[in-house]
C-alpha cells in the first residue's frame, strides 16, 4: 500500500459516522438492499442493520455483503431485537411513515445519534416497528405519487443527515472514533486485499498495520502465508 492510498484510507476512517445508521425491515429486493448500503457508504455510515427472519437472512446477507466491504451489515431476527440494540446505543429511531404525528424529515436533528427505519417495499413498516419508533417522518410530495422507492427515500434522508453533520463539523475529525481492531481490519482488507484473502483462507489472524501503512508480522506469519496449501 503506497502512502497516498494509506492517507486516503485513514481520512475515510476518520470521517465514518458510527452513530448514524439505517435499519431495513424485511426488504426483499436485493438491488434495494445494495443501493441502501452504497448510499450509506457515500455519506460515511459505517454499519447498517437489517431484519431478515428465517431462511432469507443468509441469502440477503450474502447479497448485501457484496455491495460494499466498507459498510458492515448487522442482522437481527426481529424488529424488537434490532430496535432494542439501537436504543441501547442511545439512538433516536425515525420511522418513514405517513401518520398524523409525522414531521417533515428535514425538521429532525440528525446530529444526534440516529437510526432511520425503512420498511418493506410493498407493505411498508410493520405496526410493531411503528410502535417502537420515537418519531414518524415523511418526505413531502405534491404530485400523484404517494411514496418513493425505499432506496431513493433512504438516500434523501441520509443526505440531509450528512448536510447537517457537515455543517456541525462532524466529518472533520483528525482521527477515527472506530474501535482500533475495526480500523486495523479495514486498513488490512482495503490496503492489502490479496493478502487479506489469503490470510482469511488459511485462517491466519490479521497483522498490524503501522502508522506508515506497512504490514507488521512475525516471520512465521509470512512463512505460512507463502507456503502452498496442502492437497
Amino acid at each position: 500500500m503506497n502512502a497516498q492510498r494509506y492517507a486516503h484510507l485513514r481520512a475515510m476512517l476518520a470521517a465514518r459516522q458510527h452513530n448514524l445508521t439505517v435499519c431495513m425491515e424485511q426488504l426483499h429486493k436485493s438491488h434495494n438492499v445494495s443501493a441502501v448500503i452504497l448510499t450509506a457508504d457515500a455519506v460515511g455510515v459505517h454499519e447498517v442493520h437489517a431484519v431478515w427472519p428465517g431462511s432469507r437472512m443468509r441469502t440477503m446477507v450474502s447479497s448485501a455483503a457484496g455491495s460494499n466491504s466498507w459498510v458492515q451489515v448487522k442482522t437481527h431476527p426481529t424488529i424488537r431485537d434490532a430496535v432494542s440494540h439501537l436504543k441501547d446505543r442511545k439512538m433516536q429511531i425515525l420511522a418513514t411513515h405517513l401518520s398524523a404525528k409525522a414531521v417533515d424529515f428535514r425538521q429532525i436533528d440528525y446530529t444526534r445519534p440516529t437510526c432511520i427505519l425503512m420498511g418493506q417495499e410493498k407493505t411498508g413498516i410493520t405496526q410493531e416497528a411503528l410502535d417502537l419508533a420515537d418519531q414518524d417522518i415523511i418526505i413531502p410530495m405534491i404530485g400523484m405519487v404517494q411514496s418513493l422507492n425505499v432506496s431513493v427515500a433512504s438516500a434523501l434522508i441520509l443526505y440531509e443527515a450528512q448536510r447537517q453533520r457537515q455543517n456541525a463539523g462532524m466529518y472533520l475529525r483528525a482521527e477515527s472514533t472506530l474501535e482500533y481492531a475495526e480500523q486495523q481490519r479495514l486498513l488490512f482488507e482495503e490496503g492489502y486485499p490479496v493478502l487479506a484473502r489469503v490470510a482469511k483462507h488459511k485462517g491466519l489472524p490479521y497483522p498490524v498495520i503501522n502508522d506508515r501503512g506497512e504490514v507488521v508480522a512475525e516471520p512465521e506469519w509470512w512463512a505460512t502465508m507463502q507456503s502452498k496449501a496442502r492437497k
